[in-house]
């Protein structure tokens, strides 16, 4: 029997390929990680620039869970930096706290609310929906038209290419609304930076003798070649089924880096929203996430795009409709295991794909 048949493959070295090799190989399991990109870590790969200053390739990515066993499972492999994200909005060319906020109100509009007040305000100026079925309907029905138009409407068209009101309620209602003044992004019981860097995490994770990673790997070719004992998918779901049915709609990113020499500081927080204004959703510096100390900054414009590597799931009826097709024929794959945002067709945060992974290897390994 070849080596191989004995091996287990796993198709992804980002977050769920990556959790559910380190738990296979401590399970006495052999097993084989690829990746057609050329570095480990998925879309959470983070590296020095030429000019010295940490940064995240593919966007920031910051780490907030309320789940304390997915924390306790990531600190095995990294020291942690305390961060609380904190981000703002532009309009008509001042800064604003994003989520909207008490703070939010009273400086937009001029006003002195307490939280009583801003309570009130809200339900003064809200347009009751009923049933809640989309993005516009979420926001309407929580803060009103104004704010709706100054805040979402257009970043929504610019992040998904589609009016809020094609997309489902679960986009908005990851943005909470507040009467206090927390201008914190994140209210989750651990927020944090891995210490040294997410690349540097997932080496850990994935440093053990029973784990082998190869990289600039293409699946297909690897599909051809070999027989594993179980393969664990975590790519688009329609891609491994040669989109039989059609393509899986996602968003893309284009991520423009730029490096600003003798700025210690560019913005005031980690992450400024453009909703209105430029082609770019927003703009995020490195030095506020990582806490790196350099003379100069480095920072990263998103411009949202239809084309390119899949980032984003696309929520919409027709677009599950089309990813439970197949689901369904995963399901006969007896010797595959499906897992990530890729593969689920899900809009996960990093620690729910680590959940997720963590779960699949228990189906797995029972």
């Amino acid at each position: 029997m070849s080596s191989a048949v004995s091996e287990i493959l796993i198709v992804g070295a980002g977050y769920a390929g990556s959790v559910v090799a380190r738990e296979l190989a401590d399970a006495g399991k052999r097993v084989r990680v690829i990746d057609k990109r050329p570095h480990i870590a998925g879309n959470a790969f983070d590296e020095l620039d030429a000019h010295g200053v940490l940064v995240h390739r593919y966007g920031p990515h910051i780490f907030h869970t309320n789940a304390e066993r997915i924390w306790e499972w990531l600190s095995r492999f990294t020291q942690w930096r305390e961060y609380e994200h904190r981000v703002r909005g532009v309009v008509d060319g001042r800064e604003y706290p994003f989520p909207i906020n008490r703070d939010t109100l009273n400086a937009l509009y001029g006003l002195d609310l307490d939280e009583a007040g801003a309570a009130a305000f809200f339900e003064r100026v809200r347009e009751p929906r009923e049933p809640v079925r989309t993005s516009e309907d979420v926001v309407l029905n929580s803060v009103g038209r104004d704010l709706y138009e100054k805040f979402f409407l257009h970043y929504t068209r610019k992040q998904w290419g589609l009016d809020p009101s094609e997309l489902k309620a679960g986009v908005a209602a990851r943005i909470p609304v507040r009467t206090n003044t927390d201008d914190r992004y994140f209210t989750d019981t651990f927020q944090a930076m891995p210490k040294l860097g997410y690349t540097k995490m997932f080496e850990a994770i994935l440093d053990h003798p029973n784990i082998r990673v190869e990289l600039d790997v293409d699946f297909e070719d690897v599909r051809r070649r070999g027989t594993f004992a179980h393969t664990v998918y975590t790519g688009p779901i329609d891609a491994y089924f040669h989109h039989c049915h059609g393509r899986l709609p996602y968003r893309s990113l284009r991520f423009a880096h730029e490096h600003l020499p003798d700025v210690a500081e560019y913005q005031s927080v980690g992450t400024v929203n453009y909703p209105n204004d430029h082609a770019y959703t927003r703009i995020t510096e490195f030095k506020h996430l990582t806490g790196q100390q350099h003379a100069g900054t480095s920072i990263v414009r998103e411009y949202p795009q239809a084309e390119g590597d899949p980032y984003y799931p696309i929520p919409r009826t027709e677009n599950e409709l089309l990813f439970k097709r197949y689901e369904a024929m995963s399901a006969d794959e007896r010797d595959v295991t499906f897992v990530g945002r890729l593969a689920q067709y899900r809009y996960y945060n990093m620690d729910q794909v680590v959940g997720a992974a963590l779960a699949a290897v228990r189906r797995l390994l029972d």
